[in-house]
């Protein structure tokens, strides 16, 4: 059973450690709120491979194209790198930064689901069509 735990507890501990070298050195600061932010992602890596293989399986359990499925799988690696890239440059006091990376990855989220919509629309015309011949 995944713990919440030890992660939350290595984050208050960063933090405390952030709180009270932030005035003294904020560069450092910045660098270790990155470091630590790193590795509470480094955590999690072993869970992200269990769901994707579950997607996986259940994909091709479900005649699911492995093309739809890495598609949705980059859209979701976007959406959370986009979020730590904003928030890290937010952290540092860019906020205008961090805006431009979520920007960024809205655009890359939507150059990716294109396919898979047209895909979709595709779907119902051809679904529509057969019903009503």
């Amino acid at each position: 059973m995944p713990s919440i735990v030890p992660i939350v507890g290595f984050a208050l501990v960063a933090t405390i450690v952030l709180a009270l070298l932030r005035p003294l050195r904020p560069e450092l600061a910045v660098l270790l709120g990155l470091v630590a932010g790193a590795l509470i992602l480094l955590a999690v890596i072993p869970r992200i491979a269990q769901i994707v293989g579950l997607l996986e399986s259940m994909a091709s359990k479900g005649g699911v194209s492995a093309d739809y499925l890495a598609a949705l799988l980059k859209i979701v690696g976007i959406a959370y790198l986009t979020e730590f890239g904003a928030q890290a440059a937010r952290d540092a006091g860019e906020g205008a930064l961090g805006s431009k990376v979520e920007l960024a990855g809205k655009i890359l989220i939507l150059v990716i689901a294109i396919p898979l919509v047209v895909a979709v629309l595709d779907l119902i015309l051809r679904l529509v069509g057969q019903g009503a011949g």
